[in-house]
């Protein structure tokens, strides 16, 4: 690569996520889910610690806000991930109705044993376990989860696709960067079976690649904001919405099924992350000039 700066931040990037990523995997391994959360959080400010290391000045990644003549881009990342993973599950259950499951097994199979005397105690129905969580994943859960989202924003969306873009062209460079992205999650996924588990046909391979897919679609999207607003804050709360909502679908599969994640009902299935996949297809497209339309 001709651009050193980029080529310093990757390496910055990959070797500290992948020096706090492996230990966080083993812990997660070893059922230490506390200790693995705190690291992959801690993991989600490696990109914005290598724009520093690289010698990028942070300043110039857009730290205001600019929300005055932007609302509608904010609206957009707060509430567009929810409508996008509501459309997808919804696409999941229509085409397997026999996985859909709101006995509450689902919720009950994540809980603790503590955790489901607890539950179980406060006879709570299942329906209203996930509708407390829909209402957190669409009010406080986005803003509290934009605090990391943004660690990693600086720098995928500040430093690493305007770079990628310029060298190889806005289509080429979107892909690229959105696969740089995937793969850096990936040893998460060798280890600890990352978002997909470890006992799934085609695993890991299958889980790494699609994984990729979806963060290439995200990547587009989350590109967009941050490309319309100028600010690095516009994409951290759509990543943080993401994250917020991404796991709800999960609360209404049946249990015997949670090996089949690579279809759906979440987002990085191959079902349910099909309305995000148009939407970012469509993004790429109808923004592209037509001389860029082949990378050129």
């Amino acid at each position: 690569m001709k651009d050193k700066t980029l080529l310093k931040y990757l390496l910055w990037a990959f070797g500290l996520g992948w020096a706090v990523q492996i230990p966080a995997a083993i812990f997660a391994l070893r059922g230490n889910a506390l200790i693995f959360q705190g690291l992959t959080m801690l993991a989600m400010f490696a990109p914005l610690a290598a724009v520093m290391l690289a010698d990028v000045p942070l300043k110039s990644l857009g730290w205001r806000p600019r929300v005055r003549g932007n609302l509608r881009w904010y609206l957009a990342g707060w509430l567009c991930p929810v409508l996008l993973c509501a459309l997808g599950a919804a696409l999941y259950f229509l085409l397997f109705p026999a996985r859909f499951d709101a006995s509450g097994s689902a919720i009950l199979a994540t809980l603790s044993e503590e955790a489901k005397q607890q539950f179980e105690a406060q006879a709570l129905p299942a329906s209203a376990f996930v509708l407390l969580q829909a209402v957190a994943a669409l009010s406080y859960a986005p803003f509290l989860n934009t605090i990391p989202s943004v660690g990693e924003e600086a720098g995928w969306r500040g430093l690493m696709l305007p770079r990628l873009k310029e060298r190889f062209g806005r289509v080429r460079g979107l892909l690229l960067g959105g696969v740089i992205w995937g793969a850096w999650h990936w040893p998460l996924m060798l280890i600890a079976g990352y978002e997909y588990g470890l006992h799934y046909w085609g695993a890991p391979v299958l889980g790494m690649l699609l994984f990729c897919v979806f963060t290439t679609a995200l990547g587009i999207l989350l590109d967009a904001l941050y490309v319309k607003t100028g600010s690095i804050w516009a994409p951290a709360l759509a990543h943080g919405a993401v994250n917020a909502c991404s796991g709800l679908p999960l609360l209404l599969l049946d249990p015997a099924y949670t090996d089949r994640l690579t279809v759906g009902p979440v987002m990085i299935g191959v079902i349910g992350g099909l309305p995000l996949l148009l939407l970012a297809l469509f993004v790429l497209l109808k923004k592209a000039p037509a001389a860029e339309a082949d990378g050129s």
